[in-house]
C-alpha cells in the first residue's frame, strides 16, 4: 500500500528525520504528509518545515477539542497511518476510533516487557538496567487505548553490556529505533507485515 503518513511528535524528533532520511535515501511508497507536534517549540516541527512538510501544533492552547483537529488535519491530507515518534501526549479517543489499526509507536523496550503508563524515556532503561536484563531493544506496536498494548509489529534487540549504563543503553537503543521504525514502514508498504 502506499503509505501516506501522518506523525505525532512533542520533543527532538529524531525518529521523525530518520524516517525522513530513510524515505529520501530509498525507493518506497512512504511519504511524510503532515506532522502534528503539542510543543510549538518542538524541534519535530523545525525538522518537517526544513524538509517542507506540512505541520501543525495541536494542543489544549490551540483548541477545545484536540482530537477532532487532529482528524481534521488527517483527512485534508489524506492520512492513511499514524506514526508516533515521541509523542507524549495520550491519543484522543475519537482518534483511535476513527483510525483503528492505523496508528503504530516505537517504544524503547522489548514489549510486553517494561511498558504501560510511566514507563517512557529514561523510566525505561533505568528499570532494565537496574533488573539486569541481558539485552533490551525497541518494538513496533499498534497503538489502542492502553499504554503499550497493541499488536508487537516488529523489534529488534541489543546487548546490554556489563558496563551499560541508563544512558549508553538509551543511546545504543535509539540507533536501532532510527532502523526498526523506517523497515517497519517499508515492509507494511510493501505488504509484508500486517496491521490487521
Amino acid at each position: 500500500m502506499k503509505i501516506r503518513l501522518g506523525v505525532l511528535a512533542s520533543h527532538g524528533g529524531s525518529n521523525l528525520q530518520a524516517i525522513i532520511d530513510h524515505i529520501k535515501n530509498n525507493d518506497v511508497q512512504i511519504e511524510v504528509v503532515a506532522v502534528i507536534s503539542n510543543n510549538s517549540d518542538s524541534f519535530a516541527i523545525l525538522r518537517a518545515k526544513k524538509e517542507g512538510i506540512n505541520t501543525y501544533h495541536v494542543s489544549s492552547k490551540t483548541t477545545t477539542d484536540v482530537g477532532k483537529q487532529m482528524i481534521k488535519i488527517f483527512k485534508k491530507h489524506q492520512v492513511n497511518l499514524i506514526a508516533l515518534a515521541g509523542y507524549m501526549k495520550k491519543i484522543p479517543s475519537l482518534v483511535l476510533e476513527l483510525y483503528p489499526n492505523k496508528i503504530i509507536n516505537i517504544h524503547p523496550a522489548l514489549l510486553p516487557k517494561y511498558g504501560g503508563k510511566g514507563m517512557y524515556g529514561m523510566r525505561v532503561h533505568e528499570a532494565i538496567i537496574n533488573a539486569n536484563e541481558p539485552y533490551s531493544g525497541a518494538t513496533i506496536h499498534i497503538v489502542n487505548n492502553q499504554y503499550d498494548d497493541g499488536k508487537i509489529l516488529n523489534q529488534r534487540k541489543v546487548v546490554i553490556e556489563k558496563d551499560d549504563t541508563a544512558t549508553t543503553l538509551a543511546a545504543k537503543v535509539l540507533v536501532i529505533e532510527h532502523e526498526l521504525y523506517f523497515d517497519t514502514l517499508k515492509l507494511l508498504a510493501e505488504d509484508k507485515i500486517m496491521l490487521q
